[in-house]
């Protein structure tokens, strides 16, 4: 099997040893995406700025996979406040259409940073 590593300059860096996407097969794993703006690597403001960060992250690595939103199979969204779920849902239902790809979402302790939602994906390339 191959492996190769997705990352794109209009997505944040890893945060610590690992890659932001790996490529395998017919597959692509997109770790999970911040609302952490690229060029200052700070937060965004709120949980609806976070979220719509985090997809625009996403988007910036399907990009670099050569693969769009609608290649998407699966994601999971973790969010500090699983009270922030309409809210994010909101936001993510503008960036996904039908078929829908299959989601967990969950609360979770603690995110990286401080964050408020995190979002990862799994692709079919």
């Amino acid at each position: 099997m191959d492996k190769t590593v997705i990352a794109s300059e209009n997505a944040p860096a890893a945060l610590g040893p690992y890659s932001a996407g790996i490529a395998a097969d017919n597959l692509a794993f997109l770790s999970g995406q911040l609302g952490l703006d690229p060029a200052t690597g700070e937060l965004a403001e709120g949980v609806v700025a976070q979220a719509e960060q985090a997809l625009k992250n996403i988007e910036a690595l399907l990009t670099a996979a050569g693969a769009t939103f609608g290649n998407v199979v699966k994601t999971t969204v973790f969010l500090a406040d699983i009270a922030d779920f309409n809210a994010v849902n909101e936001v993510y239902g503008a960036h996904f259409t039908e078929p829908f790809p299959a989601r967990s979402a969950v609360q979770v302790a603690a995110l990286p940073k401080g964050a408020l939602v995190e979002i990862e994906c799994i692709v079919a390339l």
